[in-house]
């Protein structure tokens, strides 16, 4: 024979034997190509250990990954919210006169009183002046109101 056919053949009969497949038990067959079958316990497969635990660490740090970047993202609209009120406070409440309706102060002056009024609580700081508590945010403020 000629040279190349002998390579022909010698390729062509190495790719058989790596494609039969000899089954080892009965009933004996000879087939082209081996059935698939996933070996538990092997890294890659669904169900091993290995393979449970990477993906489960996989998830749990994209997982962590997310609730920082959500932290993150709270606590720069927060600075931004806190940087926003800061920059304007509120004017001081007069204990002399009355206060403009609406005023918002992030504390009571000293001496206030609360008093249920119409099922609302209003803390009366003094003679006219009352404030109501209410939320700006996240932060607890009090505004003056007419109850």
């Amino acid at each position: 024979m000629k040279k190349p056919v002998k390579v022909l053949v010698l390729g062509l009969a190495l790719v058989m034997l790596l494609l039969a497949d000899l089954s080892p038990q009965p009933p004996f067959r000879l087939g082209l190509v081996r059935e698939a079958a996933a070996i538990i316990g092997l890294p890659f497969t669904p169900l091993s250990f290995a393979g449970v635990a990477r993906r489960t660490t996989r998830r749990a740090l994209y997982m962590d990954s997310l609730a920082a970047a959500d932290a993150n993202a709270a606590a720069a609209t927060t600075a931004a919210a806190t940087t926003a009120t800061a920059s304007a406070p509120p004017p001081p409440p007069t204990s002399s006169g009355s206060v403009p309706l609406g005023t918002v102060v992030h504390a009571l002056p000293a001496g206030c009183v609360a008093t249920p009024i119409n099922g609302i609580e209003y803390y009366n700081c003094a003679p006219g002046v009352y404030y109501r508590a209410a939320f700006q945010g996240n932060n607890l403020v009090y505004v003056s109101a007419k109850p």
